[in-house]
């Protein structure tokens, strides 16, 4: 391998539209309210949390996906805990 492949080895690019598998659970921010759900959006992926309180818009919490769909980069999950505080 050369110099420069094993500098590079292990790098990856990020997307902007992650996605995510079923039962994948994740740390987010939740980030707002839209059409009285709470949502959490990592990039351009948008994953609804209908049963996540929306006191808990703009801390950390961990969420359990439970469904996603990959072209529109959208999914819904459920709420597991807080586990951090506030973005600001």
């Amino acid at each position: 391998m050369s110099l420069l492949g094993k500098y590079l080895r292990g790098w990856s690019f990020r997307t902007s539209r992650p996605s995510f598998d079923v039962d994948d659970e994740i740390e987010v921010f939740l980030t707002g309210v839209e059409n009285g759900t709470v949502v959490a959006r990592v990039g351009d992926t948008i994953i609804r949390v209908p049963d996540a309180d929306p006191e808990y818009v703009d801390t950390q919490c961990r969420i359990r996906i439970t469904e996603f769909d990959d072209g529109d980069a959208t999914g819904e999950a459920t709420f597991v805990a807080k586990v951090g505080e506030s973005a600001f």
